[in-house]
C-alpha cells in the first residue's frame, strides 16, 4: 500500500506528463496557425499588388483612348466592381454551410465550391471587402481626377477645385449607398449569392485549371 501511495505522489507520475503533452500540442497548433496566417499575409499582399497594378494599367490605358462619356462608364464599372465584391464577401461570411452539403452529395454544380468558400470565409471576405474594395476606391479616385482634368480642358469655364470636390462627393455617395443597399441583399440572399459564385468558380476551374 505504501509503495502504491509513493508512486502516486512522485513528481514524475503520469498526470504531469499528460498535462505537458497537452501543452506541447497546443503550442504546436498555435505555431501552425501563426505560419498559416503569415503565409496568407504574404499571399494576399502579393495578389493585392498584382490586382492593383492590373486594374490601374487597364483603367489608365482606357482613359487615354476614350472620351468623357466612356471615362464615366469606366468609373461606374469600377464602383460597381467594388460593390459586387463587397456583396460577395458579406454573403460568404453570413451564409450557412449546411444546405450545400446535401447539394454536394447530389453532385450539384458549384456546391463543393460554395462549401469551400464558406469554410474559408475569413480569407474570402479579406480579399473581397478589403483588397478589391480598397483598390476600387483608390482607382475610382484616380479616374475621377483624370475626368476632372479632361473636363477642364474641354470646358475651361469649369474650375478644377469645384469639379474635383463635386465628383469626389458623387463617387463617395454612389459607393457608400451601393454598399449599404448591397449589404441587405447579401444577408437576405446569402445562399443564392454564394451558390452562384460557386458555379462561376466551377466553370472557371473547368476552363482555365484543367489538369
Amino acid at each position: 500500500m505504501n509503495q502504491q501511495n509513493d508512486g502516486k505522489d512522485k513528481p514524475g507520475s503520469s498526470m504531469p506528463k499528460a498535462k505537458k503533452r497537452k501543452r506541447n500540442n497546443s503550442g504546436k497548433k498555435n505555431n501552425s496557425g501563426k505560419k498559416m496566417s503569415y503565409r496568407w499575409i504574404r499571399i494576399i499582399t502579393l495578389w493585392t499588388f498584382i490586382f492593383s497594378l492590373a486594374l490601374n494599367f487597364i483603367s489608365s490605358t482606357l482613359l487615354e483612348r476614350v472620351n468623357l462619356v466612356s471615362a464615366f462608364v469606366v468609373l461606374i464599372f469600377i464602383i460597381l466592381l467594388g460593390i459586387v465584391f463587397d456583396i460577395i464577401g458579406i454573403a460568404v461570411a453570413s451564409a450557412s454551410e449546411a444546405p450545400f452539403h446535401s447539394m454536394a452529395s447530389n453532385k450539384v454544380i458549384g456546391a463543393k465550391q460554395a462549401v469551400k468558400l464558406i469554410r474559408h470565409a475569413e480569407k474570402v471576405t479579406n480579399f473581397c471587402n478589403d483588397v478589391v474594395g480598397d483598390i476600387a476606391g483608390i482607382i475610382s479616385g484616380a479616374i475621377s481626377a483624370a475626368i476632372v482634368s479632361q473636363l477642364v480642358l474641354v470646358h475651361p469655364v469649369f474650375k478644377t477645385a469645384n469639379m474635383g470636390l463635386l465628383l469626389t462627393a458623387l463617387v463617395a455617395a454612389l459607393t457608400v449607398g451601393g454598399k449599404a443597399m448591397g449589404k441587405s441583399i447579401a444577408i437576405s440572399k446569402s445562399k443564392d449569392i454564394v451558390y452562384r459564385v460557386g458555379v462561376v468558380i466551377y466553370y472557371f476551374n473547368k476552363v482555365f485549371c484543367r489538369k
